[in-house]
């Protein structure tokens, strides 16, 4: 069997590059895999069987244990995430780049924030954005893919990393990525006119080489993320601005920072030392949680 990755899926068709020769290979995954309940994804090490070396056609005869998974969008084996969010048109929606942040929190990625389009705004007018993800421990690279402003900045960032660059449709994660290397040509668009939202312009998850050690994954863009899978016990976990407070609440390691007295948590918030609109995101997506638990249950 032969070592690889799967850098692209699409249809029920796995497209895996060979470690060693680098050839990319059509494959199928085997039945077993059904039968174990395993969906392969972008980003898995898998071991193929070749069914024809001329059409390059093979099988995924097994998927090594994953580092990482994001749900959505499904990738796996990756270092870091760049969320992309536009500062205008559409406006950024801060509880989906919440929710993006927890998810990449539970799987342990570095995570960079990306407001894009910043030529569309003067700089006092996003910097303020900025500042509550910063102030919470972030690093965030303003960004324009039409003027060219914070690429450098970027391409750094990627380097020696598997990335997954995450965000909205409309966010212009395409186009950022082909700023990236002016040798890509991935399909953008324009925002609607009529919804104001962005059109789907990728429509499956690819890996994409930028250098010899750097993979980008550019994904479909999404408007919704759920935290279904989260306990309400656990989400304080991935608000990392919260880690200095907690363990000098009154209730320790139990408080959720809700409505139990004596939080130091809440008491950080009143001082403004942490930011308000992110523990109102935290309750918010606290609330939805217990509301999934109880229809679960």
């Amino acid at each position: 069997m032969i070592p690889g990755k799967i850098i692209r899926a699409l249809s029920g068709f796995y497209y895996v590059k060979d470690d060693k020769n680098l050839k990319v290979y059509e494959c199928k995954g085997r039945g077993i895999l059904r039968k174990e309940n395993i969906t392969p994804v972008v980003g898995d090490n898998v071991y193929i069987s070749i069914t024809d070396e001329k059409s390059q056609k093979g099988m995924i005869e097994e998927v090594l244990e994953r580092k990482n998974f994001l749900i959505r969008p499904p990738i796996s084996n990756v270092t870091k995430a760049v969320l992309v969010f536009a500062v205008k048109t559409p406006d950024p929606n801060f509880s989906l780049i919440d929710r993006f942040i927890v998810l990449a929190e539970r799987e342990g990625l570095e995570i960079i924030i990306c407001f894009n389009k910043i030529d569309l705004l003067d700089e006092a007018d996003y910097r303020d954005k900025m500042a509550i993800y910063q102030r919470a421990g972030y690093k965030v690279i303003p960004v324009s893919s039409k003027l060219g402003t914070g690429i450098e900045e970027l391409k750094i960032e990627l380097k020696g990393n598997v990335t997954v660059v995450a965000g909205p449709s409309g966010a212009g994660k395409s186009s950022l990525i082909n700023q990236i290397d002016e040798n890509l040509k991935l399909k953008t668009s324009d925002i609607s006119q009529k919804s104001g939202q962005g059109r789907h312009t990728t429509r499956f998850a690819q890996l994409i080489e930028i250098d010899k050690d750097s993979l980008v994954a550019d994904t479909p863009g999404f408007s919704s993320l759920t935290l279904e899978i989260l306990e309400d016990t656990e989400l304080k976990e991935y608000f990392i601005e919260f880690h200095e407070y907690d363990h000098d609440c009154k209730f320790g390691f139990k408080c959720i920072h809700e409505n139990e007295p004596g939080c130091m948590v809440k008491d950080a918030v009143s001082k403004n030392e942490i930011s308000l609109e992110r523990y109102e995101s935290y309750i918010q997506l606290l609330g939805e949680i217990k509301e999934s638990k109880k229809r679960r249950y």
